[in-house]
């Protein structure tokens, strides 16, 4: 009897967490929907280390079906990120402006939640949490979680209405909010915003025609640990602004979490390891014979020092 009412409970566990599994992926494919076909204007700031910095967002479709966004950092110099279909122009004071080839804009927001979020499956779980209330508007509360202590944790929350995202946070493994981005505004349209149709016209930076060999560069080193599900999304050598030494980069992905790595000559032999913390984002830097390694992403500091310690060389 006692083994029938255990397998009993196991059983309706199991529904329950498939269940919560179930309302999760379809709240997180709401929102890919949503940030994909929906006219809306928001803004939101992103906290981190006791600060907040704003942006304004905008997004939408015009009636012959082009997709139009801008992202604007509101603090600082005039920064905007604007996005026609395939085409992202960054427009920066100070620097020249330029475009490039991507479906996505580069933002607080991470990439994959306006994509295919299913493929993360294998490294996170997915954990419905039931409505909370954000921005006076009723939201459904889902957790990312990784499935080992190589990562970090992301909570959403979701405007049950319109799919659209009004809160983030990124927690590791013992609770602790790192970083967040708090959305303040949100003004959903059935047309598109007037100034984004200014974007369908205005004149785009030409965009840059990088050789496609500059992204699958071979180096002589590689990683030899990264966390299951990272594989390598780009590469190439540039020079570093003060030193003018090359510098051999590397960037990894698990679809949710990019990681970069950087190799480079250095005139010192050692250097003790050294690790700086910007919201969840940690930088760590070592050198070791010569050759400074640089980790940068957003991973707990115990997992980019085990990225830099696992680098090899190839000798041939």
């Amino acid at each position: 009897m006692k083994l029938i009412i255990t397998l009993s409970l196991l059983l309706v566990s199991s529904l329950s967490i498939a269940a919560e599994n179930n309302d999760a992926f379809t709240a997180l494919q709401k929102l890919s929907h949503s940030l994909r076909t929906l006219n809306f204007s928001t803004s939101f700031v992103v906290i981190k280390n006791n600060n907040a910095e704003p942006y304004h967002w905008a997004h939408g479709i015009t009636e012959d079906n082009i997709e139009l966004e801008v992202l604007s950092v509101l603090n600082g110099p005039h920064r905007d990120i604007v996005r026609r279909n395939n085409i992202v122009s960054y427009l920066e004071m100070g620097n020249t402006p330029h475009s490039i080839n991507s479906a996505f804009i580069n933002s607080p927001i991470p990439e994959i939640l306006s994509g295919n979020t299913t493929q993360l499956n294998e490294y996170y779980d997915f954990v419905s949490l039931g409505r909370s209330r954000i921005l006076g508007r009723t939201a459904d509360s889902i957790r990312i979680v990784s499935k080992d202590p190589y990562r970090f944790n992301y909570w959403l929350w979701l405007d049950q209405e319109s799919g659209l995202l009004l809160k983030l946070a990124v927690m590791n493994k013992q609770g602790q909010v790192l970083e967040q981005v708090q959305f303040t505004h949100l003004e959903l349209n059935e047309a598109i915003n007037p100034s984004l149709q200014q974007v369908k016209t205005s004149e785009l930076p030409k965009v840059i025609d990088l050789p496609e060999e500059i992204n699958k560069q071979e180096h002589p080193w590689q990683a030899g640990w990264l966390p299951v599900g990272f594989k390598q999304i780009n590469a190439n050598t540039h020079r570093i602004v003060h030193t003018q030494q090359p510098s051999e980069f590397k960037m990894f992905s698990d679809g949710l979490v990019d990681v970069s790595v950087y190799v480079s000559p250095s005139e010192e032999a050692q250097r003790k390891s050294g690790i700086v913390y910007d919201g969840a984002t940690v930088v760590f830097n070592g050198i070791s014979n010569n050759i400074e390694v640089s980790v940068v992403g957003k991973i707990p500091a115990e997992t980019a020092q085990k990225i830099a310690d696992s680098i090899t060389f190839n000798l041939n």
